[in-house]
């Protein structure tokens, strides 16, 4: 057993707090939050801002997130009652929290801002969220660089057998051998700016509440549906375009979604995929996707355009991409500009285009909105 850390109390905290990871190393903090035992996929965030929408993005369902920068909760937990004009949570993504634990190098005693509600320990502890607060993130981080993200378990509670807890860490489940989108989709149809004038039925894999905003600020109706929702049924609601948003895990979980996608694919209707929603309509299209060792999560991505000269500054949050070789509809629109992974795709004959990050940036840059305009614009060309 290698101890990564001598164990460090931080200030308020009465429990211990582990990490196991699968590679036999072991983290050994503090315990914030909820005290509880978790698993899975541990993953990190380099976003210096923004941890109450990365904790409640659906697209975290089944890991534990690392937060690389060190200051983390100094501005406490904003209420729900901060809203747009649509009624949506100004600082949340979604009705919950959705990682399965948190790691934090410290967490200040005191937060300070205007419309805090309460500290990030106590939203932790009344979601039941174990968080580890103390360690080494950026070796766990450099850790995670080098060998891929793992399988852990993390552990909050007064006493922790070490042994025992590494010991079990061979048993923990990859939670992307799963359909994680059915366990963040809406139950049933869900309508939000009913009257305006389009109608855009949105595939809900586990979508963010900025990319509800960011349709509903166009004035067009916005219809989610579950993520299994059969294609007749996406059909006689008449939309004139339709979303794929962000979810969690491996694509390929998702057959009835790509079922779907691929009869939705044969009709003319303009369709717009983002993040979990590109890699589901390559998919569909009869291509292919694969694992990034460590993912791509955090608020300063840079993404060229493949033809011109401009590059985008992206937030993203996938640990899945698509092969750029297996496409044959689509031709690829743009790419990573640090490892060249497919960024965005487009169709070659119709009105389909999809982006891996995040357009509507919440939290983060504000560069490519002009996707949810560009889409907009198609459907305005295609309503007859």
């Amino acid at each position: 057993m290698k101890d990564e850390k001598t164990p460090r109390r931080a200030e308020g905290s009465t429990h211990k707090a582990a990490l196991a990871l699968e590679d036999g190393s072991i983290f050994l903090g503090s315990g914030f939050g909820f005290p509880r035992e978790v698993s899975g996929e541990v993953v990190f965030n380099t976003g210096m801002t923004g941890y109450t929408e990365s904790l409640t993005d659906p697209s975290y369902s089944g890991q534990i997130l690392v937060q690389t920068y060190p200051l983390i909760g100094n501005y406490g937990v904003p209420p729900r009652s901060l809203t747009d004009g649509f009624g949506i949570p100004l600082h949340y993504e979604s009705d919950r929290i959705q990682v399965e634990g948190y790691i934090v190098q410290s967490v200040p005693p005191y937060p300070s801002h205007w419309a805090s509600q309460r500290s990030l320990s106590q939203w932790l502890f009344d979601e039941k969220i174990p968080c580890l607060v103390g360690i080494d993130t950026r070796r766990l981080t450099k850790k995670l660089r080098m060998k891929g993200t793992m399988l852990g378990i993390l552990k909050v509670a007064e006493e922790i057998d070490l042994d025992e807890l590494i010991g079990r860490v061979g048993e923990v489940l990859d939670p992307n051998d799963r359909n994680l989108a059915e366990a963040v989709s809406v139950e049933k149809p869900v309508s939000h700016g009913v009257g305006n004038p389009i109608r855009i039925v949105l595939i809900d894999l586990g979508v963010k509440y900025g990319i509800l905003r960011e349709l509903l600020a166009r004035n067009v109706e916005v219809v989610r549906v579950q993520h299994n929702y059969l294609l007749d049924k996406i059909l006689d609601l008449e939309p004139k375009g339709v979303v794929i948003s962000n979810g969690p895990g491996d694509a390929k979980k998702c057959p009835e979604t790509i079922r779907a996608l691929s009869g939705l694919l044969e009709t003319e209707l303009p369709v717009l995929g983002i993040c979990f929603g590109i890699q589901l309509l390559a998919l569909a299209a009869g291509g292919d996707t694969y694992k990034l060792k460590f993912g791509h999560r955090g608020q300063n991505h840079p993404v060229l355009e493949t033809s011109g000269n401009k590059c985008y500054i992206t937030s993203q949050n996938h640990g899945f991409v698509v092969d750029a070789g297996s496409l044959k509809d689509f031709e690829v629109s743009s790419v990573n500009a640090n490892d060249k992974s497919v960024e965005g795709m487009r169709h070659r004959e119709k009105p389909v285009f999809a982006v891996q990050f995040h357009p509507e940036g919440s939290p983060g840059p504000y560069d490519t909105t002009y996707f949810f305009d560009e889409f907009l614009e198609v459907m305005r060309g295609c309503r007859s």
